[in-house]
């Protein structure tokens, strides 16, 4: 049950730790992906939708590329997804300067972009990026829809277009992209963007996830990767069912980054629950709701 490809298994969208000012905070991020690094997760995505990108200056992204690159030996892909392509360009060649892996690039959000304009857009990707690239799917943040179809045509066209990132809380979307593009490309990873499609997606032939509860827990996704690895049915039963317990995470607070971050800061203590989301701080009884969901005392 060992795959070929590259970027397989368990992927963490960091966050990007911040000080009670709403500053980045450096030492925060260096401890935070030590500890990601210790647990032996597969992959860092820098940048993600947890890691605030869209709150972030390009100044301060292109400081983060440049900083966070040495903190863990680990592959490390950087989102450098924009609605000014410029930037995105930008971006893409201070990461391979910087020696990430790879760039991840969402279509164009806002406008809602038609399914031939998100075709010309990575396209456009594809032409301009060295190097490998991801696309990212999130429809629900974008308006739009990077369809099997178009996964397909893109992974036929572009050799350095290494997979994708399927944020849509239905399997049978991720699965279609799957089936779309492995007698195309064997090595092109498909990663689920929800956690507890993790199992699902290995056993429909994708390649893992990209999972925010690694922030908190990359140890029970890293158990579910070895015992896929090892064929243990029981052990994955069990961890399927602990990923869907935690899931509950999302349902505390108004915004899932500053719950992930209240999680961490207060189980890891390396880092402030602040996030840039606007009047998204946890009550004192969701506070002590997160304690009893992971434990802390």
């Amino acid at each position: 049950m060992t795959s070929p490809l590259r970027f397989t298994g368990v992927w963490c969208p960091s966050i990007t730790p911040m000080d009670s000012e709403g500053g980045i905070d450096f030492d925060g991020l260096a401890q935070h992906l030590a500890r990601l690094t210790e647990a032996r997760i597969d992959v860092i995505l820098l940048m993600g939708s947890i890691g605030e990108f869209a709150s972030l200056s390009l100044e301060e992204r292109i400081t983060l590329i440049r900083k966070a690159r040495a903190m863990s030996p680990l592959a490390m892909v950087a989102n450098v997804s924009s609605t000014c392509f410029s930037d995105v360009l930008l971006m893409a060649k201070e990461a391979r300067q910087a020696g990430y892996d790879a760039v991840m690039v969402l279509p164009p959000y806002y406008y809602g972009q038609t399914a031939g304009q998100v075709l010309s857009y990575f396209r456009h990707v594809g032409e301009r990026l060295e190097g490998k690239w991801f696309a990212y799917n999130f429809p629900a943040r974008t308006g739009c829809d990077i369809t099997p179809d178009i996964a397909a045509t893109l992974a036929a066209e572009f050799p350095h277009f290494a997979g994708i990132k399927d944020t849509v809380d239905c399997q049978s979307h991720t699965r279609s992209i799957i089936l779309a593009t492995q007698d195309i490309r064997p090595d092109f990873a498909v990663l689920s963007g929800y956690d507890e499609y993790f199992i699902p997606n290995l056993m429909a032939g994708g390649a893992g996830v990209i999972s925010g509860l690694n922030n908190v827990m990359p140890e029970l996704f890293v158990k579910a990767r070895e015992a896929w690895q090892q064929g243990d049915q029981h052990a994955l039963t069990h961890a399927q069912r602990d990923i869907g317990r935690y899931m509950a995470i999302y349902a505390i607070g108004d915004d899932f980054v500053t719950t992930i971050k209240t999680v961490v800061s207060r189980k890891f203590g390396y880092c402030t629950p602040t996030s840039r989301n606007a009047g998204s701080a946890l009550s004192p009884e969701q506070v002590q709701q997160v304690d009893r969901q992971f434990g802390i005392r």
